[in-house]
C-alpha cells in the first residue's frame, strides 16, 4: 500500500473512530474536565478533517522525500501539439497519418530487449507484454526463475498470459490445462491425453534477469545471444538503491533514439535552454528563462573487439546563471551503449555521488518504441539528489520526443563535416542488421490526399 493510500486509511480511521466514540476520549486525565464532548457534532467534524488532511499533507511530504520518482507517460501524452480543440489522441493520430515515413532501416535489430521489470513480477505471477511486434507471456517459476514465452497456446490459440497459471516451472494455459515448460517450452502435461506429442511446444524466448530488470534476446535467424548485458556490482550488492523510473512511448524508428549520442550539434541548440523553461519547442527558448543555461561537451566513439557491440558518449555538463559558471553543478556523465537496445549513463560527481540510469528502448510495433528510465543511486545520498537528476533528465528527452514523434528519416542525410559522428553511428549501428532482418511493410490506400 502507497503512503498516500495508507494516510487515506488511517485518517479516515481516526475520523469514525472520534465521531462515534460516546466517552470522552480526549478528557484532561487531571483536571477530568470535558473537552471532545463538549466540542458538538460540528466541530468534532471540522477536527477530523483537520486530523484527515494533516495526515494525507505528512504522506505527500514522505512521499516528495523518500519515495520514488515515477513518470509513466502515454503514447499520446507528449511531442504533439494540440490545437483547434482536438484531444491529445486525435493530434497525435493526424501526425501520424500525415508523416512522411521515409526509407526506414531494419525494424527490429538483434539484440538484447527490456521487457519488464524485476519487481513487477513475484513469484507466480505472468504477465502479458507487447515486444518486437509479438504478444509474449512473462512469467515468474515457483523458483524464483523468470521465462518468456509466446502469449499464444499452440493448441488452439488462447493467450497464456489471461488467465494462465504457474505450475512449477509450467505455464499452464487457462483453455484446456496445458502445461508449458518455461525453459525450452517443451509441453509437459495435457490433462487429457495419454502421451503428450514430442513436437508439442511454444515458442521459448533467450531471457536474462539482471541489474532488476527481465530481458530477452531477439535475432532474426535465430541465432544465441552473442554478447551479454553487464551486471552492475553497485546494484546487485545493493550499495545503489531504486530511486524511481520514467516511460515513455515513441513514434519513430528505434535507431532515431540512440542515434542522438553521435548528433553533438543537437545538444547547443536543443538542451542548452533551462529545464525551467519546459518541454514545448515553441517556447523553451523563453526569454524569461535566458539567464539560465546548460553547456555540452560531448564525444561519441565505438569500442573496438571483443565490445564491438558496444559504444560511448562521455557527457561534460555546466550550468551558467547570467553568465556565471556553477563549479558545483558541473556533471560528468558516461553513457555506455550495449547493443541496441541498452544504455548505462553513470554518473560520478564528488558532492552528488555516484548512480546510474538505466535507459532501455524496446520495440513495440516497428514504429512505437518503449523507452524506460530506471535510476540507481547510493544509498546515503538523499533520495532527492536522484529525483532531481532523474527529473532533469526527463525533461530534456521529452523535447526528444517532440522531434522525434513529428520527424522523417532520412537514409541519406545532407551533413556537413561537423555532422560525420553521425554517419559514424549508422555505420556502428548497422552490424545489428541481419540479410533476414524485417523490413516495414505497409499497404498504402487507394486515395492519397
Amino acid at each position: 500500500m502507497s503512503n498516500r493510500k495508507a494516510a487515506v486509511v488511517i485518517g479516515l480511521g481516526i475520523a469514525v473512530m472520534l465521531l462515534v466514540q460516546s466517552g470522552d476520549p480526549l478528557d484532561s486525565v487531571r483536571n477530568g474536565s470535558p473537552v471532545w464532548s463538549d466540542l458538538g457534532p460540528l466541530l468534532r467534524a471540522v477536527v477530523c478533517v483537520i486530523a484527515g488532511c494533516s495526515l494525507l499533507a505528512l504522506g505527500w511530504l514522505h512521499g516528495l522525500l523518500f519515495g520514488p520518482l515515477e513518470v509513466l507517460r502515454g503514447p499520446d501524452d507528449v511531442g504533439y501539439i494540440v490545437e483547434d480543440g482536438r484531444s491529445r489522441a486525435q493530434a497525435a493520430n493526424a501526425v501520424r497519418r500525415r508523416r512522411k515515413i521515409g526509407e526506414l532501416p531494419p525494424v527490429f535489430p538483434n539484440g538484447w530487449y527490456r521487457v519488464l521489470d524485476s519487481c513487477r513480477l513475484q513469484i507466480g505471477e505472468v504477465k502479458s507484454v507487447s515486444v518486437l511486434g509479438e504478444q509474449v507471456a512473462v512469467f515468474r517459476g515457483q523458483d524464483g526463475t523468470a521465462f518468456v514465452v509466446d502469449a499464444y497456446c499452440p493448441h488452439l490459440g488462447a493467450n497464456l498470459a489471461v488467465g494462465g497459471q504457474v505450475v512449477g516451472g509450467c505455464i499452464e494455459c487457462p483453455f484446456h490445462g496445458w502445461q508449458f515448460r518455461g525453459n525450452d517450452g517443451k509441453c509437459m502435461r495435457i490433462p487429457y491425453a495419454e502421451k503428450v506429442p514430442e513436437f508439442a511446444k511454444v515458442r521459448c524466448w533467450p531471457s536474462c534477469e539482471v541489474n532488476g530488470q527481465i530481458l530477452v534476446w531477439f535475432h532474426c535467424d535465430g541465432e544465441d545471444p552473442q554478447w551479454t548485458i553487464p551486471e552492475q556490482q553497485e546494484i546487485t550488492k545493493g550499495e545503489w538503491v531504486y530511486r524511481g523510473r520514467t516511460e515513455h512511448f515513441i513514434n519513430a524508428h528505434i535507431e532515431e533514439i540512440p542515434e542522438n549520442a553521435a548528433d553533438i550539434a543537437h545538444l547547443t541548440h536543443l538542451h542548452t535552454p533551462a529545464i525551467a523553461s519546459g518541454v514545448d519547442l515553441r517556447y523553451t527558448n523563453s526569454k524569461a528563462w535566458e539567464f539560465l543555461r546548460h553547456d555540452w561537451k560531448v564525444e561519441w566513439e565505438p569500442e573496438s573487439e571483443p565490445n564491438k557491440h558496444c559504444s560511448q558518449m562521455s557527457v561534460k555538463h555546466a550550468l551558467t546563471v547570467f553568465g556565471c559558471h556553477c563549479p558545483l553543478l558541473d556533471v560528468r556523465v558516461v553513457a555506455r551503449q550495449v547493443g541496441p537496445g541498452v544504455v548505462f549513463l553513470l554518473f560520478n560527481h564528488s558532492f552528488l555521488g555516484r548512480g546510474v540510469i538505466l535507459q532501455c528502448v524496446t520495440p513495440v510495433e516497428p514504429l512505437l518504441q518503449c523507452v524506460s528510465h530506471t535510476i540507481f543511486y547510493q544509498s546515503n545520498i538523499p533520495p532527492l539528489v536522484p529525483k532531481f537528476i532523474l527529473r532533469a533528465e526527463c525533461i530534456q528527452f521529452e523535447r526528444d520526443v517532440m522531434i522525434w514523434n513529428n520527424k522523417k528519416y532520412i537514409s541519406k542525410p545532407l551533413l556537413v563535416k561537423e555532422d560525420s559522428a553521425i554517419q559514424k553511428h549508422r555505420r556502428w549501428f548497422s552490424q545489428f542488421y541481419s540479410e533476414n532482418s524485417p523490413q516495414l511493410q505497409y499497404q498504402r490506400h487507394t486515395l492519397d490526399f
